[in-house]
């Protein structure tokens, strides 16, 4: 916390108050009764953008820099949020969200490269947990102010603007010096496919997942007979046990082969979505199966990854990384658009119905290509604590095109480093222990012929 406080309170605000103008968007069209299908179509121009963003936050950076490309970035940002008080034109929201999506992924592109590179290899891995952290408490604190505001008037876009503002202010005062251009990466999504074709699959269907929850979890809430409050806690609770369950998988995964987990974890969420989907909810029933949801839906995407990293060579970890926050955009891009014109037509229950008969669909996919690979070697190191989101996720700055592979590689393989150092040190230790052993036992048959000799002189 003490490295780099500045951009980590620049990310909290940033993601508290985007992860609140998302939720309230879903709520207020709601409550225009806006059709569920252009609900999600915001979330998935949203994600658009994001996938676009990186060319443009490539450019900005490389003509005016780091700051100020944050600094240009969040201001078109604040100006579409105070954009959407001013007309309730669908359309023009449309546009706002992808204006909103291109700024953010500018945003990250600074945000993560700079603590890329300037983060000390022995400490990446702790300077990356800190900044996942923050961003899922920005997202939870996002949710929890909206609970603030059950009227749903204009106050919660005063508070995203002031979030976004106050998000500024850190980042512009920091003394860290700027980091240095990067070299640019190129990306084959055919050619990972090859490699790496359960992974990639696996977080297609996790962003088609994640991205439903996050643009049409709260209209199925509200549809549910919830208040604003209430659904505010719905989403927080989800979002938690996201994180809550970040590092018991991490230690799981080291244990149990990969392709098992993620197959089992579609299990999972398919029982808990058909349960959203029959049962009748209570507020405490309803808060129980969304945290189950959480459990499982939010580890999907950092068990993709590292399943795609146990399967590739070092060369190839920054485009493996690249491919599958590609393969997770496009995901949620598509669910969203497609999840809302299900509920459009079926009711909002057909949500989580819609995600149980995706989720089936992944596991048959899943074992059909498992079926055709070798089963992968766990590596400790392959795990990478990660979030719902790709805007969240510390691998998004892979996307950006300046990041050199060597920068990125450190961040992919601090542990592991760590990992070999340690096995190192066993074979040192072993192989002192054997000269060791080698070596007594000619002194000792040296110092006995030498008392033999004298013994026979005292004689």
């Amino acid at each position: 916390m003490k490295s780099f406080p500045s951009l980590y309170f620049t990310n909290l605000f940033l993601i508290g108050g985007t992860g609140l103008l998302t939720t309230y968007l879903a709520l207020y069209l709601g409550q225009k009764n806006v059709s569920t299908f252009w609900i999600g179509l915001l979330t998935s121009f949203y994600y658009l953008g994001l996938l676009l963003g990186s060319k443009l936050g490539y450019h900005l950076i490389k003509s005016v820099g780091h700051i100020r490309t944050f600094v240009a970035s969040t201001a078109a940002v604040t100006a579409c949020v105070a954009a959407h008080a001013l007309s309730d034109n669908i359309y023009l929201w449309l546009v706002l969200r992808l204006i909103v999506g291109l700024s953010m992924m500018c945003n990250y592109m600074v945000l993560e490269s700079w603590l890329n590179e300037q983060a000390a290899p022995e400490s990446r891995g702790r300077v990356f947990s800190i900044y996942m952290i923050m961003s899922s408490l920005g997202m939870v604190l996002g949710q929890l102010a909206l609970s603030q505001f059950p009227e749903l008037g204009y106050e919660p876009l005063f508070l995203v603007c002031m979030a976004l503002s106050l998000g500024i202010i850190p980042i512009s005062l920091t003394r860290r010096i700027h980091p240095k251009p990067l070299k640019p990466i190129q990306v084959s999504l055919l050619d990972y496919f090859k490699k790496v074709p359960q992974s990639l699959t696996a977080v297609h269907f996790a962003g088609i997942i994640n991205g439903s929850f996050y643009a049409l979890a709260p209209t199925f809430a509200s549809l549910s007979g919830f208040s604003a409050k209430e659904i505010a806690v719905f989403m927080s609770i989800t979002i938690f046990a996201g994180l809550v369950a970040q590092w018991p998988m991490g230690v799981i995964s080291d244990k149990i082969r990969r392709s098992i987990l993620i197959r089992t974890n579609a299990v999972a969420i398919c029982a808990v979505s058909v349960a959203l989907f029959l049962l009748p909810l209570a507020q405490h029933v309803a808060y129980a199966l969304t945290f189950a949801f959480g459990l499982f839906a939010f580890t999907l995407y950092p068990l993709s990854s590292a399943l795609a990293n146990s399967r590739v060579e070092d060369e190839d970890r920054v485009g493996v990384s690249s491919a599958l926050l590609i393969m997770f955009g496009a995901g949620a891009a598509l669910g969203s658009a497609v999840n809302a014109q299900i509920m459009a037509y079926f009711g909002h229950q057909a949500l989580y119905g819609s995600i149980a008969i995706l989720t089936v669909i992944m596991f048959v996919s899943l074992s059909i290509i498992n079926s055709k690979q070798k089963a992968e070697q766990p590596e400790p190191s392959d795990y990478v604590v990660g979030t719902s989101d790709v805007t969240a996720s510390p691998l998004a700055a892979t996307m950006d095109p300046r990041i050199e592979e060597t920068t990125a590689h450190e961040q992919l393989l601090v542990v592991e480093e760590e990992h070999i150092s340690s096995e190192a040190l066993d074979v040192e230790e072993c192989d002192e222990q054997a000269f060791s052993e080698h070596r007594n036992p000619d002194s000792e048959q040296t110092l006995e012929a030498n008392e033999e000799k004298q013994n026979q002189s005292l004689r």
